[in-house]
């Protein structure tokens, strides 16, 4: 019903995790309802998916952070990272709306724009709608699908090698220890390959993410002692330059070891003896830290530089001598990103690699109660 102001109620479900909550573009649209006169007498509710999966179901979302137009009718859903753009731009033909529906109490429905009814005009909002619904649903059974071929094809290549190394103990041309050496590592690539492909494909293990005041350095020296068994005793130089005045970072720690477990592993994989792996912690700027893991490796193709952080994709040039699947990178790309910052490589074939990756500095961020994420801070000019 129409408030004292004779406003008719604009009845609004967020749906929406700490992580999301805590973005750019959904406090800046909280902010927008409570503040700005919309024109309507606004309810906004905020729910988490993950304490209320039921509104999932009853509201047929398939994607989150999403906003649900309750009231006035018909129904309307919105999905993804600009809600708050969304919102703006469909406010006036809200009110349009309004205006026509309030008139139609009295009069016959009036033509608009001098050629559409009432009901056409709720009915092409109804189809857009309807649309947008449909684009959501699509990309996510894209996203489904590419997941399924991509695990039916990996998990070819470990479960084939297990199977000859069966057929060559049943023959006598390996002998046991040979033989549970190599079951145990395909089983090990499996589990790899299961653990990254889950983390890559869920649109939702953001969510799980902790930041919190962290010293970098001292998870980066952990990272190194956890590899040891692949630098112990080979002809390779492994360099650090961790400064003891680097200033703690805002970051999940769980995270951040999986990414320098990563870049180190991959270095120290594609080094050959005599090379040489580094890697440096700088204080770049006031609001990043920056973690830089170089090596001395086959380097990387200028026109791959961007597609390696893409999921599974391994380089043709690479992948008949190393192992690995290809989805690491993209696994770093994604904390990176959730950190508000970026990952990139320097590279040039013959000439090794240097992979880097911002996280911001510790400034006394406050984290609102039973909330966690963090907003996207701003790159400083000159920041790469």
């Amino acid at each position: 019903m129409p408030d004292q102001r004779g406003r008719e109620p604009l009845v609004l479900l967020l749906l929406a995790t700490k992580h999301h909550l805590a973005s750019a573009d959904l406090r800046t649209l909280i902010s927008f309802l409570r503040q700005e006169d919309c024109g309507f007498d606004v309810s906004l509710e905020i729910a988490d998916p993950a304490l209320h999966p039921e509104l999932l179901e009853l509201h047929r979302l398939v994607a989150t952070p999403a906003l649900v137009k309750l009231e006035p009718l018909p129904k309307q859903v919105f999905a993804g990272n600009t809600l708050s753009q969304q919102l703006r731009s469909w406010l006036p033909r809200w009110q349009q709306m309004e205006v026509v529906s309030s008139l139609g109490l009295s009069l016959r429905p009036a033509e608009i724009d001098g050629s559409r009814t009432q009901r056409e005009v709720q009915l092409e909002d109804q189809l857009l709608v309807l649309r947008q619904e449909n684009e959501t649903l699509i990309d996510r059974l894209g996203v489904q699908e590419r997941l399924l071929r991509m695990v039916a094809h990996e998990l070819r290549t470990p479960l084939t090698a297990a199977k000859l190394a069966l057929q060559s103990h049943s023959l006598g041309q390996i002998d046991e220890p040979r033989f549970r050496d190599v079951l145990r590592r395909r089983l090990d690539d499996i589990e790899e390959l299961s653990r990254d492909l889950l983390e890559v494909g869920t649109t939702r293990w953001e969510a799980l993410f902790n930041p919190q005041r962290l010293a970098l350095g001292q998870v980066a020296a952990e990272a190194i002692l956890e590899l040891e068994k692949m630098w112990v005793g080979r002809d390779l130089d492994l360099v650090t330059d961790i400064p003891a005045d680097l200033p703690d970072v805002f970051a999940d720690q769980r995270r951040m070891r999986q990414v320098l477990l990563n870049l180190l592993e991959n270095a120290l994989k594609f080094t050959s003896s005599g090379g040489r792996v580094s890697l440096t912690l700088l204080h770049r700027t006031s609001q990043w830290v920056q973690v830089s893991v170089c090596d001395t490796g086959p380097g990387i193709p200028r026109e791959e530089q961007e597609r390696i952080f893409q999921d599974r994709v391994r380089l043709p040039q690479t992948s008949g001598t190393t192992s690995g699947f290809g989805v690491g990178l993209s696994v770093c790309r994604r904390i990176a990103e959730v950190h508000g910052g970026r990952i990139w490589v320097v590279s040039e074939p013959g000439e090794g690699a240097c992979f880097h990756i911002t996280v911001p500095v510790w400034s006394g961020q406050i984290v609102p109660e039973g909330m966690t994420g963090l907003t996207k801070p701003t790159f400083s000019p000159g920041q790469p």
